[in-house]
């Protein structure tokens, strides 16, 4: 009677083995799934026909809202319409859905893509290097000017550095002056990161110029509207411009 009961019990942990890993295997799919969909949820796409809700809320291409409607409708609606369907708010409840054009999804794809080219780029600032001599020309500094600017634009650091020209009587101010001709093309643009100083024993001058903060760029808008609005204080915004490109 033993012998005939022993198969029957060994076979009990076989079975809840095979029944624990279904279990383990079924969280495992569900987890890949919650992942893969949370990826395409911030996707701007063409779903097609396959909705996955039963019950979803529903914008039409002109924004007016449909209420919520079952997904045999939508796609009956898609079909005379011919329209598409992207999600807008997916994680609502229901979930919100757009109806939108083929024409639509383009040009919000292209927004998008603006936008994203627009953001700021994170990572540390880059400095570009220029060197000429106390003695260049009108023509070659408003030239190098421009590439200053462009560079700052692009929000780089430009070291600057001048070297006193040989065999030439010349101010002793004559490289700091150049240094603020160069910053004077740019207002509301660019200011010294570190100022003007001389090095290898006063044989040359080095500068670096960066973009102007946000906060210094509203400094310096709220001044040029104080200087446009109120002539009397003209002198006076003259001043505090220079504090500001000068700091």
């Amino acid at each position: 009677m033993a012998l005939a009961q022993l198969p029957l019990t060994a076979s009990v942990p076989r079975l809840s083995y095979l029944i624990h890993a279904k279990a383990f295997s079924t969280v495992e799919d569900s987890q890949h799934e919650r992942k893969k969909r949370k990826n395409n949820e911030t996707d701007f796409s063409n779903i097609g026909r396959k909705i996955s809700e039963r019950i979803i809320h529903v914008f039409d291409e002109k924004g007016n809202d449909l209420g919520n409607m079952h997904r045999a409708d939508v796609i009956r609606l898609m079909d005379e319409r011919d329209l598409r369907l992207v999600k807008r708010k997916p994680s609502t409840d229901p979930p919100e859905y757009q109806l939108m054009t083929g024409t639509q999804i383009h040009q919000e794809r292209l927004r998008l893509r603006e936008r994203e080219k627009a953001r700021p780029k994170t990572g540390p600032t880059l400095t570009k290097e220029l060197i000429f001599s106390s003695n260049i020309g009108q023509h070659d500094l408003d030239t190098k000017s421009k590439q200053i600017q462009q560079w700052i634009e692009k929000k780089y650091k430009v070291q600057v550095t001048i070297k006193k020209a040989k065999n030439a009587e010349e101010p002793e101010n004559k490289m700091e002056e150049l240094f603020n001709q160069i910053l004077q093309t740019m207002p509301g643009i660019a200011t010294f990161s570190s100022r003007p100083q001389p090095v290898k024993g006063g044989k040359a001058v080095i500068c670096v110029l960066r973009h102007l903060s946000e906060k210094e760029e509203i400094a310096y808008r709220q001044t040029q509207e104080t200087q446009e609005g109120n002539p009397l204080n003209k002198e006076n915004g003259n001043d505090k411009k220079s504090d500001i490109l000068h700091q």
